[in-house]
């Protein structure tokens, strides 16, 4: 390889090359791990005895938990590592007392796929791709506080995972506290009659299966029959999250059904106001809050009570315009709402229409065929089906509780029973799919609101005074919207059929996976099947060594079927004896594991204080470094770094387990991230052959703007990174080619950090370069001397520098690392200009750079003559007077021409700057003698002259 386009061996036996920059490394790398240099001081420790530290400002940097793969990292993984690193290296030297660290999520699907297939203990092969991953991220140089570092897989850990699910599990939501309490004050409210039992029996006559059942409505964390998504494919349950849009797993790509089953259920809908209000106060990209605002889905509207003709059920729908209520001409239920069932009669009203009963014999039969039918289909395909509106009537009427009328009861895909109840009024009048849906099944249409003159729509759902909408006790025609609303729900409520309500689209969050590798609940159950928690010494209750780690697995397209957990195969683990307090007894353990987003709910707080065997964490280390401060109301990290798709999932989810943590009193955080910032994704070609697979892109050969594999055409297209595509590049192979820093520079030079970039391996050499120019401004290549001189700098040179230590500064604060580097690359090129390098100049420029590129920054530093690691120097300092321009360039122009270029003060007003324009002698010679008819001035960059 030639040196202009890689770093082959030079002649010169000290230049810096990919060989002397992996024994400088090599070498810093063991220092700082000797050293402890990266150890974040602890408010227990150094801080309490030394005041010095502890007066320092702090800052607590985190990344997103990285998954230990077995494919190893590829250039894409680290760009947010080594962004982070740099930030946290730039804050050491500016003072401040810094956590960097990073564990592993190591629990989840792919392990156990993998042990599947192979036989090996997820363990082993988790463990196994952690100790690679590790020492991939070691080469990179990053200043991680190894101290600090876990896997959510280690016991240890996941004891207070399952700590943290019995702190959720054994509270309750106090909706006039607006809090989360302990269940032990829900029942003290039962005991002492402050609260009634629904049913109006005394606590102390219920058993304690009944007992469990009423708490049950209230836990923050449930077990209940509710219709979740089950992936026989997968053989598990999904949370809504993890399915994907086209109603497929989000993992494997299989068909997702709705089923009944019992699970644990998270409840955080109880919190659905906090997480939208609190975000306010959140240094987040204002995308991500608008997705977790919609993802929860506040709507303001009415519950209303309508009264099953004959019986003595009412269905209870939520509505956003219970203004339209007189147009309610039917209702709809979704498929798998709870009151299909009781509300269906024996056989069909007198006088039900054909078109109603789907040709079958009784409602029952309709109803079951229906949901049949429904259960395929996606809840984005039952939402976007448009005018094609399926459904089948119940054979059930309710009553309008404003007209009297009896109207159809029908159930229809195109109600979610993930939003409001389950149930709709349907007023076709105002509403495009109830107008379309009411068409098909022949059904009245009653407007409730006038359109605007010459509307020629069907549906019309704005604004517009109400029509249609009196009876003897309320008239609401001629009102507008939001006048008829107030109205008829302070009307409702005087009847107790209704009342203003708010509703969320956000659902519980399922909690259960019918998995193997996974934490297992701390949960027993007795004979007559009650849950009883495990007490805190019984902890952590770790998975058992099991022969068959697979989850019982069906046809992906087969509904008709349900879990098979791993565990429950391992007879001797799941039934024990235990005395729980109050004599043993025989208990059968919970078989579910929890999901992989359990152990990254608050991973955050365990990085403080990673080896307390006695609690959670400190509460010295929690508000020191996560409490809340001026700026941050909720406290929390400082920079969470990591990419966007997390938005719904795990940013929620922590979200909730934090506020319940801080409610309980066991932290003072209110939220887990102060500061998000989402990293773009290093993107790389992908070449495709004619069947459409992907082929090594390193064997792809470019023609005339064309592209071959093995001689036969190839598509190519801009994409993901990774295996699979035949387009990783590894770290190690830059690493070897030209060393970790020029790595490091490469990927934060690319372009601005949140936004994706292609990758370009002909391009790293350019950032090679520029460590080589920096070597040989300190070091002379033949002899390996230092070369730079006790001389002041000149004028020019200290300007030079100055500029570049303020702006690379600001930059590195404000993440804008591709500009930081732009900004010592010039300083570097106007120091290799030099004819010798002042000692100050090359000193300051290794500590600018050394968070960018620390390794030579160390080597430079130590042979500069200075004995400590240049992590904890101080970083440079600018002089703000050589930060203002000595001198500024001014175009002159005559007739747009440029006649002659003048060097003027940066202040210089408009009408000094003229003066001095038109005294010049190339002006005036320029002009020659003519007269003027205009001057435009600039100052202090621009005058134009307009002759007469």
């Amino acid at each position: 390889m030639s040196e202009t386009t890689s770093a082959a061996e030079p002649a010169a036996p000290h230049r810096y090359t990919a060989a002397l920059a992996a024994d400088i490394e090599a070498r810093w790398q063991d220092f700082w791990d000797a050293d402890g240099t990266y150890e974040a001081p602890n408010p227990t420790g150094d801080l309490a005895g030394d005041p010095e530290v502890a007066a320092r400002p702090k800052k607590f940097i985190m990344d997103m938990f990285p998954y230990p793969s077995g494919a190893g990292l590829h250039v894409g993984h680290p760009l947010g590592y080594i962004a982070t690193d740099v930030y946290a290296r730039y804050h050491r030297m500016t003072g401040h007392n810094v956590l960097h660290t990073l564990g592993f999520d190591a629990f989840g699907l792919p392990a156990e796929q993998y042990a599947v297939q192979t036989g090996t203990h997820p363990r082993v092969s988790t463990e196994a791709n952690i100790d690679n991953m590790k020492a991939q991220l070691r080469r990179l140089g990053l200043g991680h506080d190894k101290r600090r570092s876990f896997a959510t897989i280690d016991p240890d850990y996941y004891k207070w995972t399952q700590w943290i699910f019995l702190q959720i599990f054994n509270s309750w939501y106090d909706e006039d506290a607006k809090k989360a309490r302990p269940v032990s004050e829900l029942v003290a409210q039962f005991e002492s009659g402050e609260r009634a039992v629904d049913g109006g029996r005394a606590w102390s006559e219920l058993s304690e299966a009944e007992r469990a059942d009423v708490l049950g409505e209230y836990r923050l964390a449930y077990a209940s029959d509710a219709p979740v998504n089950w992936c026989p494919g997968l053989g598990t349950v999904l949370a809504n999250e993890e399915v994907t849009a086209d109603g497929r797993s989000e993992r494997g790509n299989f068909p997702v059904f709705k089923s009944k089953l019992r699970q644990w259920n998270m409840r955080i809908t109880a919190y659905a106001d906090r997480l939208i209000d609190d975000l306010d106060a959140l240094d987040w990209p204002e995308a991500i809050k608008l997705q977790q605002r919609n993802w929860i889905g506040r709507s303001e509207g009415a519950r209303v009570a309508f009264q099953v003709a004959g019986r003595d059920e009412k269905i209870t729908v939520f509505t956003t315009r219970p203004d339209t209520l007189f147009g309610a001409t039917y209702m709809v239920l979704a498929p798998e709402h709870g009151l299909v069932d009781t509300v269906v009669p024996a056989e069909w009203p007198q006088g039900t229409k054909d078109a109603w009963t789907g040709g079958a014999r009784t409602p029952a039969d309709a109803v079951a065929a229906y949901r049949k039918q429904a259960q395929s289909k996606t809840d984005v395909e039952r939402q976007t089906e448009g005018k094609d509106k399926t459904g089948v009537f119940t054979g059930a009427y309710a009553l309008n509780p404003l007209t009297g009328e009896q109207i159809p009861v029908f159930v229809a895909d195109y109600v979610l029973m993930g939003y409001g109840t389950g149930a709709i009024m349907a007023v076709p009048g105002q509403d495009e799919r109830d107008w379309e849906f009411a068409t098909v099944f022949d059904l009245p249409i009653v407007r409730t609101v006038q359109p605007p003159e010459g509307w020629e729509g069907e549906a019309y759902g704005g604004q517009g005074p109400a029509i249609n909408s009196a009876n003897a006790d309320i008239d609401l025609n001629g009102m507008d919207v939001d006048e008829a609303k107030r109205t008829v729900i302070a009307h409702l409520t005087e009847r107790g059929i209704g009342e203003g309500t708010i509703n969320f689209r956000l659902r519980d969050w399922l909690f259960s996976r019918q998995r193997y590798w996974g934490e297992p609940f701390p949960i027993v159950y007795d004979e007559a099947g009650v849950a009883h928690p495990l007490p805190e010494s019984m902890l952590p209750l770790e998975l058992p060594e099991v022969e068959d780690y697979s989850p019982r697995t069906f046809e992906p397209d087969d509904a008709d079927t349900s879990p098979e957990t791993p565990l429950s195969r391992n007879e001797d683990w799941v039934n024990v004896e235990l005395d729980l307090g109050d004599g043993v007894k025989r208990y059968r353990r919970e078989t579910n594991t929890m999901p992989n987003w359990a152990g990254s709910c608050w991973y955050e707080l365990r990085y403080l204080d990673p080896r307390n065997s006695e609690q959670l964490v400190s509460a010295e280390a929690e508000q020191y470094w996560m409490g809340p401060r001026e700026g941050q109301p909720h406290g929390g990290v400082d920079l969470y770094v990591g990419g966007a798709e997390h938005a719904v999932l795990h940013l929620l989810y922590a979200r909730f387990w934090s506020k319940v943590l801080f409610d309980l009193g066991h932290i003072a955080s209110n939220e887990p991230f102060h500061k998000l910032y989402n990293q773009g994704m290093i993107q790389a070609f992908v070449y495709r052959d004619s069947r459409g697979i992907a082929v090594p892109a390193t064997e792809v050969e470019e023609r005339d703007g064309k592209f071959y594999y093995q001689g036969e055409p190839v598509s190519r297209v801009l994409g993901k990174m990774g295996k699979s595509l035949k387009n990783a590049v590894t770290p190690d192979e830059i690493c070897a080619e030209y060393g970790a820093d020029t790595l490091r520079l490469y990927e934060m030079a690319m372009g601005p950090l949140d936004v994706s970039r292609p990758w370009d391996t002909r391009a790293v050499v350019g950032q090679y370069r520029l460590l080589q120019r920096l070597w040989r401004n300190v070091i002379d290549e033949n002899t390996g001397e230092v070369t730079v001189v006790d001389a002041e700098p000149d004028e020019a040179t200290l300007r030079a520098l100055h500029k570049a230590i303020d702006g690379a500064g600001q930059d590195m604060a404000n993440l804008r690392f591709n500009t930081a580097i732009a900004k010592v690359t010039e300083l570097n090129n106007f120091v290799t200009k030099l004819p010798e390098v002042p000692r100050s100049v090359a000193e300051r420029m290794v500590l600018l750079v050394a968070p960018l590129a620390p390794h030579i920054a160390e080597e430079l530093w130590r042979k500069l003559g200075h004995s400590g690691s240049v992590v904890h120097e101080a970083f440079p300092v600018a002089d703000p007077a050589y930060l203002v321009d000595e001198a500024v360039t001014c175009v002159v122009q005559i007739k747009g021409k440029v006649k002659a270029r003048l060097e003027v003060p940066p202040a210089i007003s408009d009408e000094e700057l003229e003066k001095v324009a038109l005294a010049d002698p190339a002006v005036v010679a320029a002009l020659g003698g003519a007269g003027i008819r205009k001057v435009i001035v600039r100052a202090p960059k621009l005058v134009n002259i307009v002759p007469a």
